[in-house]
């Protein structure tokens, strides 16, 4: 008897443990919001401290916000796809969601080129310096979300939908990964719009 209820309390046990990549995950999102805490009290910091540039956060970098909310849902919705073994609708949102985060990268670029034509390059002032570097950070880590969907996608068409333990985990790291950095996105440019 002592036996099975130990075997009952190891495999409940078990089951509520959280997975270790996922929390390598969390510790990594965890640390990634210090980081982008700490910029943003530096900004607010370095603004008081004045020889501070006012300018508009470029329009594109709204549209964006869209862009990137868009692929949100979408990956959400693909995840559920996956969920259901739909492998048409799965594959053919999680496309989409990939086309999306590539357009986002693409339009941050165009947001640059828009400030450089302005004459707010990088060396300016602090208040562009900033502003290149919170929109650079974010997508760089974009990049990194975009290679996991990358992986997805090539796992997606070149193996038939098997809903399997580490298919799953894999889109669910991708699925929180990505989460973040549209909530990460929708603070910044808050963020930078509150500060002008």
């Amino acid at each position: 008897m002592d036996t099975t209820i130990k075997k009952d309390m190891g495999a409940v046990t078990r089951h509520n443990k959280i997975h270790p990549k996922k929390l390598v995950l969390w510790v990594s999102i965890v640390s990634l919001v210090m980081m982008f805490t700490a910029l943003t009290s530096a900004y607010i910091v370095r603004r008081a401290a004045g020889n501070w540039l006012e300018f508009s956060i470029p329009t594109i970098f709204y549209v964006n916000t869209l862009v990137i909310a868009a692929s949100s849902i979408t990956l959400h919705a693909a995840y559920a796809a996956f969920k259901r073994e739909a492998a048409g609708a799965y594959k053919g949102l999680l496309s989409l969601s990939f086309l999306l985060g590539s357009a986002f990268v693409v339009l941050q670029l165009l947001g640059w080129e828009e400030m450089a034509a302005q004459g707010l390059d990088i060396k300016i002032n602090p208040s562009t310096s900033f502003v290149y570097a919170l929109s650079g950070l974010h997508a760089a880590h974009v990049l990194g979300g975009i290679a996991a969907m990358a992986v997805a996608l090539v796992i997606a068409f070149s193996q038939k939908l098997k809903r399997t333990p580490a298919r799953q985990l894999r889109l669910e790291l991708t699925l929180t990964y990505w989460h973040f950095v549209d909530i990460l996105w929708i603070y910044l440019i808050i963020f930078l719009s509150l500060q002008r």
